[in-house]
Formats: structure tokens, C-alpha cells, sequence
């Protein structure tokens, strides 16, 4: 079987606190996410703004193979909304549960909601739109209540029905106990539609399929209210490889579209999550990565190759030799035993003290046990800065890149910002760098604390880190980024 996938990364993923995208954005995340191959893109909810309805209906029209969806209640503006944004269905939630049915229609009873879903799924069909009906709250709300609301929808002609874990309170069993029960009941297709608030979106999710559900609601990075959505990577990646239940997606375009959806939305993806987190394919230990170097499948359960992306071995306390000579053929350099155990013995130092090791920190190690004298491609010669209230921050570099004095300007939210704008301005015709992550800490206490900025830049696929310590945050930020540049330029 290949189970139907819904996103809603642009519906409930939106409604996650802080988040909010543009018509242009939420454009081009649907193309991203068609492209992903998801069956069914839940754009937003045409009801809710202006901004909302102009996004969907771009969306609508700009040719995707996906269904185009858009959220709505039991209410004829909100299929009217949906319908003259050319969508092509609805999701449409009835309050399901005693809770949500006596704050959202307060004295009207279960008979009367019962009514008004059928009101409406009839007047969706006639609009031209599929329907596909769930029960809000339904894993709080009386069972025998709910199969009776989705006989009438199903008597009303709708398409499909979805059962909700508004509040995330079902466990593996019970999702896959109600979904079994569902499927007993209806020929329609079942979706199940979980949230995250104990942390067990993803396996109810898995267990609903296992039960018979043949559509799942998910989020790109697990967005969405409060705790989120079931995580589309983490569902579809244990269904393919933990099951072998297929979907339609398109493995390799996970992580591109899991990079382009966190840069919009602006919330960071934890390095630890499942999947698409940065720690996810990136090793440390000694044990392992001699092992890892033999043979992948040693600490890895699947290739990032299949999602989009590569493995990483870092250097820390933990490093061992393996994993320093592999990075140390990267660079082109080898080592006697004893020159080895120099090298492994100062990274190691760096780790004991509480630092991140930086691909600069190994490379200034390497070199210097090896006594290699490296030619600098890019010098900061001069920097200055404008900043104050009323003036927009300004930086003016100058650079020496292999040999060519180089002067730009750049301006930016901040000095930092605009001081490394300036400086990726001037290198632009040398190379297309992107600043990847900025990391601060101050080591100090005190207004003149030592502050270490660690920065990750990336060049084609490409990715090094390089470390900044200066009193002053701006010096240090430069310093890390001419650092990471001098090793991404050749």
C-alpha cells in the first residue's frame, strides 16, 4: 500500500508561535514541497486573512501536481473563502469533543452539530470542492459520537475523513486501535492527524497507518501549535524503512526542503532531531567513527545520501586516530606516529577545556606540528564602522584577496551584520560563500568579556568552521569569517 501524505506545514506549521510567511514564501515552499513529492499541500486557511486567501489562490493557480488544500470549519464563508481561491478541497473540522463543541458553539448540541456539518459538506460539493471531514478533538471526544457524525458526513458525500489528536493525548495503541475501528466502519479513505504534545506524534502516526489509516497530516520539521505536528521526515522515513509501507515522496528533496522551510520560518531545527537535525549524520567518537570509516552501516541505520545530504566527522575530546587522518587526507596532509599523537593530544586539550573544536582549530593544530607555512588567500587590511539610532549600520572593509586589494561597503541589522556583508561583497567575485551559522559566547563576565564567535560557512557542498576570540564581538565575528574564508578559498 502507499500511504496518501497531507502537509500542513503552511497551515498548522504557520500557526506556530513567532511564525508567519509571506504570499512569496508560502509560494515557494509549495513548489518546494510538490517537488518533495507530497500528495496533498494544506496552503493555509483562505477564511483567515486577506495575505491568506491572495497565498492560497497563487498557490492554486501555479500548475502543481500536488492537491491544493485549505483549511475550514463548518461554516459557509469559510468554504465560500476556500472555493474562490481555486482551491482544489477542503479539510474541514467539526468540533468533535463536549469540550470543544461547548466553547466554540456554546447550547447547541451534538444533534444540531451533526446538522450543521452536513449543511456544509453539501454546500463544499456544490461549490466544486473535495472534502475531506474530520472531528476536532476527536481522540478526546465519545467514539460512538464520533462514528455517527462521520455516517452523516459520509451520507453527505464527502471524500474523505481524517480523525484529529488535537491535543495529542493518544498513545501508539489506542491510535491504532481507532483507526482499525474506522476502517471497519468506512470504505472512504481514513486520515489520521497527530500532534506532539507528549512526544508521540511520529509513532502514533506510524501505528494509525499500521491500523489502516491511508492518509497522514504532517509538518516539514515537525512545525506547528504548541509542540507541533508529526514530523514528515520522521513518519515517512520509519514507514519506508522501519515498515515498508511506500509513500510518494521523494527522499532525497527531504532535506533541501527541511533547510529552505527552517530558513523561512525562522525556527532552528535542534541539532539532535531525527532525520534532518545537523547531528543526525555527524560523528565524534573514536570508537565509532574507526568503525563508521569501515563500514557505514556500523552507526548509521540509513546513507544521508538517500535524504540529500552527507556525512560529518567532527574532532572533540572523544577523537581518535582514524577519524584525524581522514580528515587530514581531506586536507592533503600526512602524519609520522609521533606527529599523530602530538596533533591528537592538542585537539583533545582544546575539547577538555569546554570548546568546540573548529575545522580551523585542526588545521592551524596540523599545520603546526607539521611545521607547513600556509599563504593566507584573504587579509582584513582596514575595517570601520558606523552605527548609532538614527543611522543605519554601515561597515567599510578592505581586503587583500591573493594579492588584490579589495574595498566594499555593506550595511546590515547590526555592525556584526553589516560588517560581514561588506566582507562577503568583496569576495563575491572570488567565491559564493554562505554564512551557514553564528555562534557567541562570552567567556568572561564583564563589559570587557572575551568573547569566542564560531561561525560555519559553506562553499558548494562544502562546510568548514572557524573560531573568533577577541574582547571586541565585531573583531572577533571578522576574524572567524577571514578564518573559514582562507579555507574555503583556493
Amino acid at each position: 500500500m502507499t500511504v496518501r501524505i497531507l502537509d500542513t506545514t503552511l497551515r498548522d506549521g504557520e500557526q506556530t508561535p513567532g511564525v508567519s510567511l509571506s504570499v512569496e514564501q508560502k509560494l515557494m515552499i509549495a513548489e518546494t514541497l510538490d517537488k518533495l513529492g507530497v500528495d496533498i499541500i494544506e496552503a493555509g486557511t483562505a477564511i483567515s486573512s486577506r495575505g491568506e486567501f491572495e497565498a492560497i489562490k497563487a498557490i492554486s493557480e501555479s500548475g502543481l501536481k500536488a492537491e491544493i488544500c485549505s483549511f475550514a470549519r463548518i461554516k459557509f464563508e469559510d468554504i465560500d473563502a476556500a472555493a474562490d481561491a481555486n482551491a482544489d478541497s477542503i479539510f474541514m473540522v467539526a468540533p468533535s469533543s463536549d469540550i470543544h463543541i461547548s466553547s466554540k458553539f456554546p447550547g447547541k448540541s451534538k444533534e444540531e452539530i451533526i446538522e450543521m456539518s452536513v449543511q456544509a459538506i453539501e454546500y463544499a460539493k456544490e461549490r466544486g470542492l473535495l472534502v475531506e471531514f474530520g472531528g476536532e478533538d476527536a481522540s478526546r471526544a465519545d467514539f460512538n459520537f464520533i462514528l455517527k457524525l462521520y455516517r452523516n458526513a459520509i451520507s453527505a458525500k464527502t471524500d474523505r475523513l481524517a480523525f484529529t489528536d488535537t491535543v495529542g493525548v493518544f498513545t501508539p495503541k489506542k491510535a491504532y486501535e481507532t483507526m482499525r475501528a474506522l476502517r471497519e466502519n468506512f470504505d472512504v479513505s481514513v486520515a489520521f492527524h497527530g500532534h506532539d504534545d507528549f512526544g508521540l506524534a511520529t509513532s502514533n502516526t506510524v501505528y494509525a497507518v499500521r491500523g489502516g489509516a491511508n492518509e497522514v497530516h504532517v509538518a516539514m520539521n515537525g512545525l506547528g501549535e504548541r509542540a507541533g505536528n508529526a514530523a514528515l521526515e520522521e513518519v515517512v522515513m520509519a514507514l519506508e524503512f522501519l515498515y515498508d509501507i511506500k509513500t510518494n515522496i521523494n527522499k532525497e528533496m527531504i532535506y533541501p526542503a527541511s533547510k529552505l522551510v527552517e530558513k523561512f520560518t525562522r525556527v532552528k531545527v535542534p541539532p539532535n532531531k531525527p532525520v534532518v537535525g545537523e547531528n543526525a549524520f555527524t560523528h565524534e567518537s573514536g570508537i565509532h567513527t574507526s568503525a563508521l570509516l569501515k563500514d557505514t552501516k556500523t552507526y548509521e541505520p540509513i546513507s544521508p545520501e538517500i535524504i540529500g545530504r552527507k556525512r560529518s566527522i567532527v574532532l572533540g575530546k572523544h577523537a581518535g586516530r582514524a577519524s584525524v587522518e581522514a580528515i587530514m587526507k581531506e586536507m592533503g596532509y600526512r602524519a609520522t606516529k609521533d606527529q599523530m599523537r602530538e596533533i591528537l593530544n592538542r585537539i583533545k586539550d582544546i575539547g577538555d577545556r569546554g570548546k568546540r573544536v573548529t575545522d580551523a582549530d585542526i588545521r592551524t593544530i596540523v599545520e603546526t606540528v607539521l611545521q607547513i607555512k600556509r599563504e593566507k588567500k584573504v587579509e582584513l587590511k582596514d575595517l570601520s564602522i558606523v552605527s548609532g539610532v538614527h543611522v543605519m549600520p554601515t561597515a567599510s572593509v578592505k581586503l587583500k584577496i591573493n594579492g588584490d586589494e579589495v574595498v566594499e561597503a555593506g550595511v546590515g541589522l547590526g555592525p556584526v551584520d553589516a560588517a560581514i556583508n561588506a566582507i562577503k561583497k568583496a569576495i563575491q567575485d572570488y567565491a559564493d560563500i554562505e554564512l551557514v551559522s553564528y555562534h557567541v559566547d562570552a567567556i568572561t563576565g564583564g563589559t570587557d568579556a572575551l568573547v569566542d564567535v564560531v561561525v560555519q560557512l559553506k562553499k558548494g557542498d562544502r562546510i568548514v568552521t572557524a573560531r573568533g576570540a577577541r574582547t571586541d564581538i565585531i573583531m572577533a565575528s571578522v576574524e572567524a569569517f577571514i578564518e573559514g574564508l582562507n579555507m574555503l578559498i583556493v
